[in-house]
């Protein structure tokens, strides 16, 4: 009944324009003063502790790299260098902005980043190349959500802070599944722009233009793997490399390929900021609705639910995918996260599921959620970069759905593609 009554008080706070953080702190707040008895001191000390933590640390500054990765133009090299070979096949050029989203998941770890970097450089080729407006922005928006899966990303580092997991392992575990999502949409595309007679062709591959531009890709290029690398063996842990990853771009940018100024480096750090403060003041309103969760017994009353019904463990994982891809309607990434983390993974670790594949599972709605109108981000991005209406750009995503839904599948029901790497 309690949690009946918060629910409709959330989403009024929302209606009126409160930031999705005061919303959840302001019910949370409340719920535990009214009904719980808790000194108000207990919730400074619990939204506190939700951020005092050292794997949330890496945020600031693999959002940083990420940032300066997007100012320092380095997706027009990345474009240039993979259309090379590319363009020669039929819809190249869409197959070369999916092959730079995966780049740019590997150094972003961001969604939002991801689109934005990519779009602003490829949204007018590709509707000079004779793709309409609506696929090119579709397109982009869909390969930006690569970002949250492939290492470095800002959903495992939120779910491992929350849940406790070793961060370092969930990135590895997101590496098959972003190649298996990545390889689905090229697949995807291929199909797209063969039956719909999307774009044009070169007459042979650049390999001349190709090897003329690896020499000045090649820094940008090292990057994911010196990040990927030193996490995968252990050398530096996932906040030691976020640091590294921002020095990194840092010099790239201002010494290597000299598209960044010391005054843009200015801004992009205040922007930087301005991004981490508010994901953690989602985390520390999330943590209070946690909290109150736990203190009701939320979470151990759903288990015995759960038991009680019989439900077996790929039943649950059906359900637990079906609420996800609902709630991804109305909430964004990190509040879908910060929200459901603390209720879920005790009852999928209770049905026998491996916290990191459901940690997969639970990144892998968060993609589709930045897709789903009314308020996917990913939409909202491309219909500023596109220049269209946002409904037409949900409208190019619809026929991505079946991929993403298809990849979402395999990931629940094939456990192997996201512990291959870990166990």
């Amino acid at each position: 009944m309690t949690l009946a009554l918060a629910l409709p008080a959330a989403l009024f706070f929302l209606a009126i324009g409160s930031h999705v953080a005061v919303a959840l702190g302001l019910v949370a707040a409340a719920l535990l003063l009214v009904f719980g008895g808790v000194p108000i001191t207990v919730i400074s000390q619990t939204a506190f502790k939700s951020v005092n933590s050292y794997s949330l640390m890496a945020i600031p500054m693999f959002v940083l790299a990420g940032n300066l990765m997007m100012r320092g133009r380095i997706a027009e090299l990345m474009i240039e260098l993979v259309g090379s070979i590319v363009r020669a096949v039929r819809g190249g050029l869409a197959q070369t902005v999916l092959i730079t989203s995966v780049f740019f998941a590997a150094v972003s770890g961001s969604s939002v980043g991801s689109a934005a970097a990519i779009g602003g450089s490829t949204v007018d080729g590709l509707k000079r190349e004779g793709y309409p407006v609506r696929f090119a922005a579709a397109l982009v928006a869909v390969g930006g959500t690569l970002g949250l899966m492939i290492p470095p990303s800002l959903g495992f580092i939120l779910i491992g802070s929350i849940v406790g997991l070793p961060v370092d392992k969930l990135f590895l575990a997101g590496i098959l599944p972003g190649i298996m999502e990545a390889v689905l949409l090229m697949i995807g595309v291929a199909i797209m722009t063969k039956r719909n007679d999307f774009g044009y062709k070169t007459a042979r591959p650049d390999f001349k233009g190709f090897t003329s531009r690896l020499p000045m890709a090649a820094p940008a290029l090292l990057m994911p793997v010196l990040v990927i690398g030193s996490i995968y063996s252990g050398f530096l842990t996932p906040t030691e490399v976020s640091a590294f990853a921002a020095g990194y771009a840092a010099l790239l940018c201002l010494f290597v390929y000299r598209t960044v100024r010391l005054g843009v480096m200015w801004e992009t750090a205040r922007e930087s900021m301005l991004q981490t403060t508010m994901i953690f003041a989602v985390v520390m309103g999330g943590s209070l609705v946690g909290f109150v969760m736990a203190r009701m017994g939320v979470s151990q009353a759903l288990i015995g639910a759960l038991h009680a019904a019989g439900t077996n463990h790929y039943v649950f994982l059906l359900v637990v995918n079906v609420v996800l891809l609902f709630l991804g309607m109305f909430l964004d990434g990190i509040a879908l996260i910060v929200l459901t983390a603390p209720l879920l993974f005790p009852a999928a670790v209770a049905l026998g599921s491996d916290p990191i594949h459901f940690a997969v599972i639970m990144v892998a709605n968060v993609e589709i959620a930045t897709l789903t109108p009314p308020i996917g981000l990913n939409l909202f991005v491309m219909s500023g970069i596109a220049r269209i209406p946002v409904h037409e750009v949900a409208r190019g995503v619809m026929p991505f759905f079946a991929v993403r839904l298809t990849g979402l599948a395999l990931i629940t029901y094939v456990p192997a593609i996201s512990l291959a790497l870990v166990k």
